[in-house]
């Protein structure tokens, strides 16, 4: 029988795995489909000034922005895949590149929040919380019905803490523990860090998702 360690020390290996293949497609998205697609973008905006016949320059324009929309929703996609600025510059630079992508697709605006000096932790930490961060976000966009949200980092000496809230509709927590595979995710990938994640929400009041991470 597999030991709690063990199951743990698999789990990351297999989380570990799937964030390096994730690194590799998002990569793909931006510097290959993505830049095939703003070329064609700019070909097209310079047909429309060389068209003079009024309906073919509308029908081109109209071509350009839905091209346009598809950059813009590739480069969100590559961007939730594994954003570049996780790896170079850290968590805080990351979530605000994910940020404004978030805000330019959805149309909610999230007031972001940073309480102390951001410590340097490792991948594994930086990648896991963007990843909870990330569904907590898609939470809001799918379910909140609401138009802001807030993200709060805090770091302390031994410890950072994030809180994510918005006042939209809430939920019923205790029924969402058990079929959301989102929410139980997040607090499975929290533990494997040796963090923690707690939710909680009311019908009509919002939610607030408070994680912590011991910094060592």
């Amino acid at each position: 029988m597999e030991t709690q360690p063990a199951k743990k020390n698999i789990s990351s290996y297999i989380i570990q795995s799937q964030e390096d293949e994730i690194k590799r497609i998002a990569l793909e998205l931006h510097e290959g489909v993505g830049q095939t697609l703003y070329s064609l973008y700019t070909g097209m905006q310079f047909i429309q000034t060389a068209v003079h016949q009024p309906e073919m320059k509308g029908y081109i324009g109209d071509m350009a922005q839905m091209m346009e929309k598809t950059i813009q929703e590739i480069r969100l996609l590559a961007v939730e895949l594994h954003p570049p600025a996780l790896g170079t510059l850290g968590l805080l630079p990351a979530l605000k590149s994910y940020l404004k992508l978030y805000t330019s697709t959805y149309g909610i605006i999230v007031d972001l929040q940073n309480v102390g000096k951001e410590v340097q932790i490792r991948e594994q930490e930086r990648i896991t919380l963007f990843r909870v961060c990330q569904e907590a976000l898609a939470n809001i966009a799918r379910y909140a019905d609401t138009m802001s949200a807030g993200i709060i980092l805090r770091w302390k000496p031994g410890k950072l803490s994030i809180t994510i809230k918005d006042k939209g509709k809430g939920f019923d927590v205790d029924a969402a523990m058990k079929n959301s595979a989102g929410i139980a995710a997040m607090m499975e990938r929290m533990l494997l860090i040796n963090g923690k994640c707690v939710i909680s929400s009311k019908i009509g009041e919002g939610t607030s998702i408070d994680i912590t991470l011991p910094l060592y």
